[in-house]
């Protein structure tokens, strides 16, 4: 079934269209719809077993549909998406165990990096990474889920961009595109996304006042959020 996906229920920041959230000046458009399609997805907008039309996004969207289509076989080629012919595409259903191993790696390889970077961060990139943590914060005071996925992607992957290795940025960027994270409407409905949120701006705390080990664990509990949480699941 083909069906009109709509920004409503608490996705947008009045429950408009979808939105080309802060990218216009840095992208193409055919790259800030798949951004925005790639935060949608992490965030369980688009949901498996549903059809979802090119025409029908790209009036969501406000534009035409070419660069919505582009944007699909972009998806398509990074394997988070499935063409079905003359239709549309469908999302990749994604097991509890492949989520699992998902956060495990998540694990390995972002904390030690953040870690590191302990008494390391200059002023500027602890002011940058302020700014981009009060963007989350934002965005979830605003109950926009898919500026809150955009916004913790660009916080997330700017941090471990300090440590240098572009090639592990790459990799933690595309396990955050393979996330599903049904359990976020539930917390703007709730009043708990703004609370999870602010774990951003605590991290930036933690890291000037170079405290690794609330370090360490403030990034566990926050990774950990991926199997609680953000996917509907009760935490420890």
């Amino acid at each position: 079934m083909t069906v009109d996906w709509q920004a409503g229920g608490g996705v947008g920041a009045a429950g408009s269209g979808l939105a080309l959230v802060a990218l216009q000046g840095r992208l193409s458009l055919r790259e800030e719809v798949a951004q925005a399609l790639r935060a949608a997805i992490v965030a369980g907008q688009i949901r498996p077993g549903i059809i979802y039309s090119a025409p029908t996004l790209a009036v969501q969207f406000g534009v035409s549909p070419t660069p919505v289509r582009e944007a699909i076989l972009d998806l398509a080629k990074e394997g988070l998406i499935t063409i079905v012919k003359n239709k549309g595409f469908r999302i990749k259903s994604l097991s509890d165990r492949e989520l699992d191993e998902i956060t495990e790696i998540r694990e390995l390889l972002e904390i030690p990096v953040v870690a590191d970077q302990v008494g390391r961060l200059g002023e500027e990139q602890l002011r940058e990474l302020r700014t981009l943590a009060e963007a989350v914060v934002t965005a979830a005071s605003r109950s926009d889920i898919v500026a809150y996925i955009e916004a913790d992607s660009a916080f997330h992957l700017t941090l471990l961009g300090a440590g240098g290795n572009l090639r592990l940025v790459s990799t933690v960027a595309d396990l955050r595109n393979r996330t599903r994270l049904y359990g976020l409407d539930g917390l703007v409905k709730s009043g708990q996304l703004v609370s999870s949120a602010d774990e951003h701006v605590q991290l930036v705390d933690l890291l000037e006042a170079k405290d690794r080990p609330a370090v360490v664990a403030l990034m566990r509990r926050h990774l950990q959020h991926v199997r609680g949480i953000w996917a509907a699941r009760p935490e420890q």
